[in-house]
């Protein structure tokens, strides 16, 4: 099991390495992840703006939590 699993990236690798060779094989692959992207639009700037917000309150909570430590050190010499 371990073994095929660490195969699969290898032939991942292997089969994009075919298909880059054909233009219009990676031309109608635009085509296709163009019309998904637009299609699904809506749904990709709301979760992109909720993983946004979600990283600013992460970083502010890990903000004020090194303040108080920093203060907790400066009163404990």
């Amino acid at each position: 099991m371990t073994g095929t699993l660490a195969t699969v990236p290898l032939n991942a690798g292997e089969v994009m390495n075919k298909i880059s060779k054909n233009p219009i094989v990676v031309f109608g692959l635009g085509l296709v992840t163009g019309y998904f992207v637009y299609k699904y639009r809506k749904e990709i700037i709301n979760k992109t703006s909720k993983t946004i917000d979600i990283g600013k309150d992460f970083v502010l909570q890990q903000k004020e939590n090194l303040e108080d430590i920093v203060a907790e050190a400066r009163e404990n010499p």
